[in-house]
């Protein structure tokens, strides 16, 4: 049983499935987890800001009989006022986990080390696994089997491209990555999850041609171009970036009943146009809502009772 959620590559096979499979429970019968929480608290830590993560943890911690605290970029100033390590040895004494959402990977790390408590990685700049496991969970209820798929990502090689890479190993899952030359996903992260898939069925093409990436495919996936923190790369990244828009001819390359799946906030008319991310293949605002389930669980098996 794993003590702290900072990546999908640290789960066992038991882990990954247990998580999917308790968020179809949870999805479908909240009422019988409605107090599995109760008196317990959530530190909430954003230093970043954020529309999804926020309200899915909040209403979680809520909807499970706890409570949550969020702690903003200005109320702890982390790294400057105080010490990761010394927030971390304070929290452990109030509250009963930690969920935050940061910059740097090291920053998470570091915190998990320092805290007694549970940690859930939110977000940093290197993964984004709530994201990956609510996107595999919804795959798993749209398309059933997550073997015999295959999933296109295209775009910038980034922190969602990373944790459904990791997710993909772990499900066996075939994945085709497209990015622009010099924008692939981390050589260490790519390296990972090779070997967390050798035994799943999982294989991995990488590539700069989106229309071969998006062939036969059963899901096309994309993120935004410029990630919060690379704001000033965004006029850059548009002109290199623009070859690898998701739209109806680049869907067209997929199977008929493919599905669309993006992370949001989307930027409607730079990496998805408007006819796909309204489209009927569109599932997006379905990984949103699993969001919420899947943390649920999460938090359920890092805070709840152990019997």
């Amino acid at each position: 049983m794993f003590k702290d959620f900072i990546s999908i590559h640290d789960l066992t096979l038991y882990d990954f499935y247990q998580i999917l499979d308790m968020t179809q429970i949870m999805k479908d019968r909240p009422g019988r987890f409605q107090n599995k929480l109760k008196n317990k608290i959530l530190a909430m830590i954003f230093q970043k800001p954020s529309l999804r993560t926020r309200v899915t943890f909040e209403v979680g911690m809520l909807q499970l009989g706890g409570e949550a605290i969020y702690l903003g970029p200005q109320d702890i100033q982390m790294g400057t006022r105080e010490s990761v390590q010394d927030i971390g040895k304070n929290l452990e004494r109030w509250v009963d986990g930690i969920m935050i959402r940061t910059f740097a990977h090291q920053t998470i790390l570091d915190l998990a080390r320092s805290a007694a408590i549970p940690v859930i990685n939110g977000l940093t700049d290197l993964l984004h696994p709530c994201q990956a496991m609510a996107d595999f969970f919804t795959l798993r209820e749209k398309k059933g089997d997550l073997k015999n798929l295959k999933l296109a990502y295209i775009g910038d090689g980034n922190n969602v491209c990373h944790s459904l890479l990791f997710a993909a190993a772990k499900a066996g899952t075939k994945v085709s990555v497209a990015t622009p030359p010099g924008y692939e996903p981390k050589a260490e992260i790519v390296k990972q999850a090779k070997e967390g898939g050798k035994e799943t069925g999982f294989s991995l093409e990488l590539g700069n041609d989106s229309g071969q990436a998006a062939l036969d495919a059963d899901v096309i996936y994309t993120d935004v171009w410029a990630s919060m923190g690379q704001e000033q790369e965004k006029e850059k990244r548009a002109k290199i970036f623009a070859p690898f828009q998701v739209n109806k001819d680049l869907m067209a390359r997929a199977k008929k009943d493919s599905v669309f799946m993006h992370c949001l906030p989307a930027h409607r008319g730079e990496e998805v146009t408007d006819d796909v991310l309204d489209s009927s293949h569109s599932i997006v605002f379905d990984q949103a809502e699993n969001r919420l389930h899947i943390q649920k669980v999460i938090m359920l098996l890092l805070m709840g009772k152990k019997d």
